[in-house]
């Protein structure tokens, strides 16, 4: 098992190799290794100009040891605790580094709580209660980490050393990377208390670029998302867009439209998303949904196709892609080819650092 997990992690932190990419590369060639060694083929027929770049096997040894000093462990995506919600979207994470009680992604069910960065003294009261009150409901709440409503969020849920609450800490840097500084010994208490989730390998920095990825994991693992507090263009409402285009619920406390910091809750309840005042309101939109019906993690691919595809079939997929992101769906009727051809263009495309991917299964030429 070490092995395959080493080739695993390989194959997740090679140049070109995405989420979805992983996915499908897993389900065509059966092994992590066996896709590592297609990886050239693939690359040239998608016309890249050089094969991607696979990390060695040391470079991931001394990944994995500077994780075991951070005391935390790998969950992939097969993997039986892996949470069972976050499997269901089509961009999760072929790989989590965490800390803590994996049970409480999966035995509870989970709520995220966002909002801005700048609260007010009073939505960070609001959601400090509202977290106390969700975890004393049997819910898990899960939030970012991040100062403001995030901070507010984890000090409610997380319970004390005798009472251990029920929090889930999503980071955008590794997980021995505590951002900001000063949540450090929040995140420290999330991690001995609650669970501590990070995308990232140990000792990476988080960037403008990762917490995206980290909104999508927030939502991906929670059956609704509350706004409690945010501007317009917040990453709060990125993470709640998120969610709805996961189908999961959506949820914002409404604020006065004489604060900035409510126009985003204000805006989504006006765009559709249900108006909550309380954690009872919360339980009851997501109550409903038995988590023990989500689709069992699985690959999203159709599996190879019984030939590869021919340099027609990939002229004519090109073809149809531009600048602007468009649904594989989309692709595959307007290219009038079989779902897993169109899918193995995108593959080697996307090895050849050709195109994008973006959320609600849309791509789009780099």
């Amino acid at each position: 098992m070490a092995d395959a997990a080493v080739a695993r992690l390989r194959l997740i932190r090679t140049t070109g190799v995405g989420p979805v990419t992983y996915r499908q590369l897993l389900a065509r060639f059966g092994s992590a290794d066996a896709a590592i060694d297609a990886l050239p083929m693939l690359a040239a027929r998608g016309g890249g100009g050089r094969s991607p770049v696979v990390p060695d096997e040391r470079t991931i040894a001394r990944e994995m040891a500077a994780t075991a000093r951070a005391g935390a462990r790998y969950l992939f995506l097969d993997d039986a605790d892996y949470p069972v919600l976050l499997a269901e979207i089509e961009n999760a994470p072929p790989a989590l580094i965490v800390r803590g009680d994996v049970a409480l992604a999966n035995g509870r069910p989970c709520i995220a709580l966002v909002g801005a960065r700048n609260a007010s003294a009073a939505a960070c009261r609001f959601a400090r209660e509202i977290a106390h009150d969700l975890v004393a409901g049997g819910a898990s709440v899960v939030s970012g980490l991040a100062r403001g409503i995030d901070t507010a969020a984890h000090h409610g849920s997380v319970g004390t050393p005798e009472r251990p609450g029920a929090t889930i800490g999503v980071i955008a840097g590794g997980i021995d990377i505590a951002y900001p500084p000063d949540n450090a010994d929040l995140q420290d208490m999330v991690a001995t208390r609650g669970l501590l989730v990070a995308e990232q390998p140990p000792g990476i920095e988080p960037r403008a670029r990762h917490f995206p990825y980290r909104n999508r994991i927030i939502a991906g693992l929670s059956l609704g998302t509350v706004v409690v507090e945010a501007v317009q263009k917040s990453g709060s409402l990125i993470t709640a867009r998120l969610a709805g285009e996961m189908g999961r619920e959506v949820m914002a406390v409404p604020g006065s439209p004489l604060d900035p910091r409510a126009q985003g809750g204000n805006m989504l309840i006006r765009e559709g998303a249900t108006l909550v005042q309380s954690a009872a309101d919360i339980l009851e939109q997501v109550r409903p949904i038995d988590a023990r019906a989500v689709r069992s993690p699985g690959a999203r691919f159709d599996g190879p196709p019984p030939e590869d595809a021919s340099d027609a079939d990939r002229r004519r997929v090109v073809a149809l892609l531009g600048p602007v992101p468009c649904g594989v769906d989309e692709l595959i009727r307007q290219s009038g080819l079989s779902s897993p051809i169109v899918q193995i263009i995108l593959l080697e495309l996307e090895l050849a650092g050709r195109i994008e991917r973006h959320a609600g299964g849309r791509v789009s030429l780099g």
